[in-house]
């Protein structure tokens, strides 16, 4: 590997390798090939080699992220129903969004209570040990902030401190949208030229995406209703008619009964999507806000759903102290 990074004849080895290039796709490997042409005048100053290899490390990642960056903008996704881009298959994302889709550092649980010395975890969550934490996260919301109204971050708070016994996830309810596409379930798309549809494995949850305007939504739901068309590459979804009692995430946040929900996918690479979401709700927030995140293809064996439907799992909780002859309580002794 030549070490003399900066010397004349470099742009001239990196135009004469990326020459040989065909396609987008084979730049990084254009580049990398102009590296390792040999130079016939080696440096011999030792510090100086180190100096003139960062310094080729450094020029050589800024020219790499223009490249991935040229690559993403002239991705072409494979053609699937229609014409359209092929988005069947299995996708999931891999954030900690479902924890708090705003930033936040890992912490000892999402239910605290004052102790001697301070905030200790629950005494419903101290059996699980680390279990029962919560992971950092970088958080999905664009500008980090959520535009809550007083109201709606009074009411945020409320949910915090009542989440053992108000997020619905815990309850297994449906989790509407956009929380079923980043909660730590994969979910899978099937369509063609006349139907489109979404399969979750969390609760069994399914979507039919209208590809007509349907108009008003009849009745609110927990999935709500959704109305799907493109956008040249971008599939674009709209998501009304959902009921105000679902949540964003388990941190508590929050939306009422007038959100509007719209979802864009556009297809970056064979395995990878973005989804920017934009939210609008002005009983809840003071202005539209969106999140953004990376879903990701599962390939191989692996590109399937399982079945996680909860709501038997949760029998106990919800009703197990309405059987004659248990104890009510976190034990359910028998008597």
């Amino acid at each position: 590997m030549r070490t003399d990074f900066f010397d004349e004849g470099f742009a001239t080895r990196c135009l004469f390798a990326s020459s040989f290039c065909e396609q987008p796709s084979q730049v990084r490997w254009c580049y990398l090939r102009a590296l390792t042409v040999e130079t016939k005048d080696p440096v011999s100053d030792k510090l100086g080699n180190w100096m003139i290899l960062l310094g080729r490390i450094l020029s050589g990642l800024i020219l790499m992220s223009l490249v991935n960056a040229a690559l993403a903008d002239d991705y072409s996704a494979p053609r699937g129903p229609g014409g359209k881009p092929d988005l069947n298959g299995v996708w999931q994302v891999f954030n900690r969004a479902n924890y708090d889709i705003e930033p936040h550092a890992a912490r000892a649980s999402l239910a605290m209570v004052e102790g001697d010395l301070g905030p200790v975890p629950a005494p419903s969550i101290v059996a699980i040990g680390s279990l029962g934490s919560v992971p950092g996260g970088l958080g999905v919301v664009v500008g980090d902030k959520i535009p809550y109204s007083q109201q709606g971050l009074a009411k945020k708070l409320q949910n915090q401190a009542a989440w053992l016994t108000s997020d619905p996830e815990i309850k297994c309810y449906l989790p509407g949208i956009p929380r079923a596409n980043y909660m730590p379930y994969p979910f899978q798309i099937l369509h063609s030229e006349s139907a489109l549809f979404f399969s979750y494995e969390y609760a069994g949850a399914v979507r039919n995406i209208h590809l007509t305007d349907p108009g008003e939504a009849p009745i609110d739901s927990w999935m709500g209703q959704s109305y799907g068309y493109w956008e040249g590459d971008t599939l674009v979804i709209e998501v009304t008619g959902q009921n105000d009692r679902t949540w964003f995430d388990r941190a508590g946040n929050h939306h009422s009964d007038v959100m509007k929900v719209t979802e864009r996918y556009t297809p970056t690479s064979d395995y990878t999507m973005d989804y920017l979401v934009a939210i609008e709700d002005d009983k809840t927030f003071t202005a539209p806000w969106q999140m953004q995140m990376t879903l990701y293809r599962r390939t191989g064996a692996d590109a399937q759903i399982q079945q996680f439907k909860c709501v038997e799992f949760v029998e106990e909780l919800m009703y197990g102290s309405l059987r004659k002859g248990v104890h009510k309580g976190a034990d359910h002794d028998v008597k």
